[in-house]
Parts: C-alpha cells; sequence; structure tokens
C-alpha cells in the first residue's frame, strides 16, 4: 500500500511541469482568441439579416395569397404560378448580377458594369479573416435578395388575369437582374443620391415605388381586362375568396417587421437593438392606422367599409412607413400609416378614371403611398430637394425602362393572351389546370 501511494505521488509530480505548459498554452490560446465584444456585433447583425431574411422571404408567401384571393377564381393557379416562378427567377438573377451592381463598392455613382455572381466565405470562416464591422456576406446577400423580390411581387398582381406568363417572367429576368440593383445601388450602393443625401430607409420608394412604376408602364401597355370599363363606368369584378386575401395581408404585415427591422443594418449594441424594437412598434403602427382610416373612409364615403380597402390601407400604412420608420414617435408613425391609407382609397377611384385596370389595387399602396413615405422623411431631415430628386429619379427610369421592355416584348411576342383565352381564364387557357377544379364542374 505504501509503495503504490510513492509511486503514485511520484507520477503526479513528475506530471507536474507538464499540466504547467497545458495550462499557460491554454492561457495564451484565451488571451489570443477574440472577445464577444469583437465578433458579438458581427454575429448579432448576421443574425438580424438571417431572421429578417427569412421574415421577409415569408411576404412572397402573403403576396400570393393577397393576389390569390383578389382575382377570380379561374385565374388563381396562373398568379400561383407567377409569384412562385418570379421569387426563384429573382433569386438567380439576383445572384448572378445583381448583388454586385447593387453593392459594387467604388463606382462612378451611376452604373457599376460589375457582372459578376455573389460569391460567400470559405467554409469555417475564421475570425481573424471575417470583416468584423458588418455581417456575412450570406447574410447580407440572402437579406437583400428578399427585396428585389418584393419588388418583382408587385407587378405581379397589377397585371393579373390577362398577362401571358412567359413574357411576365422575362421581364421579372431583367426587373431584378438589372433594373432595381442599378437604380438601389444610387442609394443603398453609396451612389450619386446618397451623396445628394436622399433618405429611403428600407425602400418606399427604391423597393415599393419602382415596383408601382414598372407596374404603372405594363398596365398601360397592356390595356384593362375585357369588361373592365363600359359606358363609362367600371364594372366591379369581385375576387374569388376575400379570406386568403386577409391571410395574405397578415402575413405581409408579419414580414414587413423583417423588412423595416432588419433594414437597421446592425444589432451589435444596446442602441442598435433598441432602434429595432422602436421600428418594430412604428411599423405596426402604421399598419394599424392606415387600416382604420380606410375603414372610416370608406364607411363615409360610400356607407359601408370595404374589406379591400381596409387591407390596402394596412399595406399602404406599411409602405409610407418604411422610408423612415425609425425616427417617427408612435404618433408620428400613427400619422403617416393613416395618410396612406387615405391615399389608397382616393387612389383606387382615380386609376379606373383614368382606365388602368389594376387588378389588386398594386400601384395605389405600392406608388403613390411610396411617394408619400418618401416625401414624409423631409419632416426628419429637412432635405426636401433630395427626397424630390430621387422620387422623380426612380420613377422617371424606372418607368421609362420599363415601357420600353414591355413594348419590345409585345412587339417581339405579345404579351397579352387572346380575347377567347381571358375570358375561359388563364388558369386553363395558359396552364391547363384549375386551382379549384370543383367548382367549374359544379
Amino acid at each position: 500500500m505504501k509503495i503504490t501511494k510513492y509511486i503514485a505521488v511520484g507520477a503526479g509530480l513528475l506530471l507536474l511541469p507538464t499540466l504547467g505548459f497545458a495550462q499557460e498554452a491554454t492561457e495564451a490560446a484565451e488571451a489570443a482568441a477574440p472577445t464577444f465584444d469583437e465578433i458579438g456585433p458581427y454575429i448579432m447583425t448576421t443574425l438580424l439579416f438571417l431572421v429578417g431574411g427569412f421574415l421577409v422571404f415569408w411576404m412572397a408567401a402573403g403576396f400570393a395569397m393577397l393576389e390569390a384571393g383578389l382575382v377570380r377564381s379561374k385565374n388563381v393557379a396562373m398568379q400561383l404560378t407567377k409569384n412562385i416562378a418570379l421569387f426563384s427567377i429573382a433569386a438567380i438573377m439576383y445572384w448572378l448580377v445583381g448583388f454586385n451592381l447593387m453593392y459594387p463598392g467604388d463606382f462612378n455613382g451611376y452604373m457599376a458594369f460589375n457582372f459578376v455572381p455573389t460569391s460567400l466565405e470559405p467554409v469555417g470562416l475564421d475570425a481573424a479573416d471575417a470583416a468584423l464591422d458588418y455581417a456575412s456576406v450570406g447574410s447580407d446577400f440572402f437579406f437583400q435578395l428578399m427585396f428585389v423580390a418584393a419588388t418583382a411581387s408587385i407587378v405581379s398582381g397589377a397585371l393579373a388575369e390577362r398577362i401571358k406568363l412567359w413574357p411576365f417572367l422575362i421581364f421579372v429576368v431583367v426587373l431584378t437582374g438589372f433594373m432595381y440593383p442599378i437604380t438601389g445601388s444610387w442609394q443603398w450602393g453609396g451612389g450619386w443620391l446618397s451623396e445628394m443625401g436622399f433618405s429611403d430607409f428600407a425602400g418606399s420608394t427604391i423597393v415599393h415605388s419602382v415596383g408601382g412604376w414598372a407596374a404603372l408602364a405594363g398596365a398601360l401597355i397592356l390595356g384593362p381586362r375585357i369588361g373592365k370599363y363600359k359606358d363609362g363606368k367600371t364594372v366591379p369584378m369581385p375576387g374569388s375568396n376575400l379570406a386568403l386575401a386577409t391571410l395574405g395581408t397578415f402575413i405581409l404585415w408579419l414580414g414587413w417587421f423583417g423588412f423595416n427591422g432588419g433594414s437597421q443594418l446592425a444589432a451589435g449594441t444596446v442602441g442598435d437593438i433598441t432602434d429595432v424594437s422602436r421600428i418594430f412598434a412604428n411599423t405596426n403602427m402604421a399598419a394599424a392606422s392606415g387600416a382604420v382610416a380606410a375603414l372610416i373612409l370608406t364607411q363615409i364615403l360610400y356607407k359601408k367599409p370595404d374589406l379591400t380597402m381596409v387591407l390596402n390601407g394596412a399595406l399602404a400604412g406599411l409602405v409610407s412607413i418604411t422610408a423612415e420608420p425609425l425616427a417617427p414617435s408612435l404618433f408620428g408613425a400613427l400619422i403617416t400609416g393613416a395618410i396612406g391609407g387615405v391615399i389608397v382609397v382616393f387612389t383606387v377611384p382615380l386609376l379606373d378614371k383614368f382606365k388602368i385596370d389594376d387588378v389588386v389595387g398594386a400601384i395605389p399602396v405600392h406608388l403613390f403611398a411610396g411617394i408619400w413615405g418618401t416625401l414624409a422623411v423631409a419632416f426628419y431631415t429637412g432635405n426636401w430637394g433630395a427626397q424630390i430628386t430621387g422620387i422623380i429619379a426612380y420613377g422617371v427610369f424606372t418607368f421609362v425602362v420599363s415601357l420600353v421592355v414591355w413594348t419590345i416584348l409585345k412587339g417581339i411576342m405579345g404579351i397579352r393572351v387572346t380575347e377567347e383565352a381571358e375570358i375561359n381564364g388563364l388558369d386553363v387557357s395558359e396552364l391547363g389546370m384549375e386551382a379549384y377544379p370543383d367548382f367549374s364542374k359544379g
């Protein structure tokens, strides 16, 4: 027993130097490793982009459900096809050229000519090799991609029920790969509008008005649906499923927290994350006030509330606050959103007076409310000139280029289905299937 004890003690004494060296090595490694103060902002901002990105992705479902509910049943499958196809095309085009066109680094401020695909960091990136002042490329690309897809979705709803599938998807290629990234670089890529002082926090103009201008150009070239305007009157064409439309609106409302909140672009400090929470609260308030304003106003004007106007009022409130969701108080957000709701109620019938057929109300919601929201920023910055210049620049470029693209597509392959196909519905004529086959069979 004693011999064993002494041997064990002796072995332990022999191990002491080894243990000492191991402890010193561990302490040295810990001293060399970056602290959370160094890597925390990178980690938290990357996480903000990932969470914000999948919330904005969920908006794709919102657009699909909103449009499926607001078109007639004979066109529902076509709208669903367009929505999943446009998102997928946007993802590929933004990887192929869009992201690096929009965020090129140093460029002339107008056009980057940086036509290269997006590359991600290597697997297992070490902290020493990461750009710790921002976020991962993958998270930034993923987050920004969702915005370009939302822009294309705006066009889809406005031109529903009479446009061919493939010309529309070709337009999506041009819009998501080139048009949106080029104009986006003017502000978010550090271009000429950014230098001028133009401000658009999360894209009332850069995303929503751009989609609205592209939709307006398409609606003018395409023309109204058959029977929409007769003898100087607008003929109502009710949607197929207001339950779906309402679900779509709530999904979009939810996704907008990622849309605006993620656009803080930082979450690594107490100030940043508190600002994100402020953005959430203001975004919600604007949506609520837009819905209530439309509810009250339709009661006054039409003696009955109009659900579709209330839904679009909420969306208009969201679009309106998107240009500046951080600076306002909750009361300021309420006013901004309410004005957006009022704009929708008055501009939907205004479009009908000009015989511009917008099936889901996308142009009033995204274009007109987007212009208002962008102008409202000047109440906080005082830079009215920059805001007006930005609105005009985005409008002229997007509308003119869209007109050209739509006209070329019309001349080469035609963009409108035949009269017979439109009457029968695009589900059968374009896809050979129906969203609700049991309904047609009685």
